[in-house]
């Protein structure tokens, strides 16, 4: 009610009276809400502008990220101490690490594009040139990279250093004989072992030809021959090399194929040697990681998880592209290059 020229706030807002037509009088309390709601509404858009702004050469991430590190080859999921992406981005997101995921590796960074078109990336140590999962790590600790991809899990020392590891694939070792190897049978997880201790080195002596073993193992750097010690050889050590055993200079599968002829013995991942057409996947306990399932559900012995590793203070860009790989298009990129989805 209007009395004497002055407002009774005891009155509702919807009860004031409408003014008379062509009044150019205005209820005080009417207006005062509507320059509230325009402050509000203005201090909204301003915010919202400045958090936005830039988004693509700086993308808003979280600022801590939980990392989970799958242990063994099982695939049992944990939990490790928060990451800390407070540094800001690079000029350049350098990357280096395992031979085994360089292909997936390049399609990420392709996907990586497409969500940060102003950051480029590098994968290897020079570009395009990857050095291997221990030399990767090595050059992620003394800071010649940003980020590792590795195809085992960190060690002691390496989780003692800070470095935390996030899965983006499940993937396995398939061991490979010659296509025309007279050998047409399987081994036991316990006979490969010994084959590559140099306890067994006739064919003859797990049901073959009477023909020596070459054994060709893979390079040092290598964390597929890492992670073949230590699952296969129980952390024990590989025989010498010799006559019959070499070890490659370089971590290369192609090489290590085409030397296996008609006697030799060989490890890769699946995904690099099942569609090869000169090579046989010999089972592996009566299980053969030519199918997929196998692997998923790690029935095949020789299963593993991959990785990207990073310090544990990071910038956004880092933790972006971590997102992307573990985000379903990223597994989605996982599965068309020959890898299996993490659950």
């Amino acid at each position: 009610m209007l009395c004497g020229g002055q407002l009774d706030w005891r009155r509702p807002v919807d009860s004031l009276p409408v003014m008379a037509k062509g009044t150019n009088e205005t209820p005080v309390l009417v207006l005062a809400l509507l320059i509230t709601l325009g402050l509000i509404g203005g201090g909204f858009w301003f915010f919202r502008r400045a958090f936005t702004a830039d988004s693509t050469s700086s993308p808003i991430v979280s600022p801590t990220a939980q990392p989970t590190e799958v242990g063994g080859s099982t695939g049992d999921a944990g939990s490790g101490p928060t990451l800390d992406v407070s540094l800001p981005n690079p000029s350049v997101l350098t990357m280096d690490g395992s031979v085994t995921l360089v292909a997936l590796m390049k399609q990420l960074q392709l996907a990586y594009t497409q969500v940060n078109p102003a950051l480029p990336t590098t994968y290897g140590v020079p570009d395009g040139q990857p050095n291997g999962t221990n030399a990767g790590i090595q050059n992620l600790l003394n800071g010649t990279v940003l980020l590792a991809a590795s195809s085992r899990p960190l060690t002691a020392e390496e989780k003692n250093a800070g470095l935390q590891a996030f899965p983006i694939a499940r993937d396995a070792l398939a061991v490979a004989v010659g296509i025309d190897n007279p050998f047409k049978g399987g081994l036991t997880l316990d006979q490969l072992k010994q084959i590559y201790q140099g306890q067994i080195t006739n064919w003859s002596q797990v049901g073959g030809p009477d023909v020596p073993i070459k054994v060709i193992n893979r390079a040092v750097d290598s964390g597929t021959r890492t992670f073949f010690q230590d699952v296969v050889l129980l952390e024990e050590p590989f025989a010498p090399d010799g006559p019959n055993f070499m070890t490659l200079e370089r971590d290369e599968t192609t090489p290590m194929l085409r030397a296996l002829g008609t006697n030799g013995i060989g490890y890769s991942t699946v995904q690099q040697i099942e569609n090869q057409q000169t090579v046989r996947l010999v089972p592996i306990n009566g299980v053969s990681p030519a199918d997929r399932e196998t692997i998923r559900n790690g029935s095949y012995p020789i299963t593993r998880v991959t990785y990207l590793v990073t310090q544990p203070r990071t910038s956004p860009a880092v933790q972006q592209f971590i997102d992307l790989a573990r985000s379903p298009q990223g597994q989605q990129i996982v599965e068309r290059m020959g890898f299996v989805a993490l659950p």
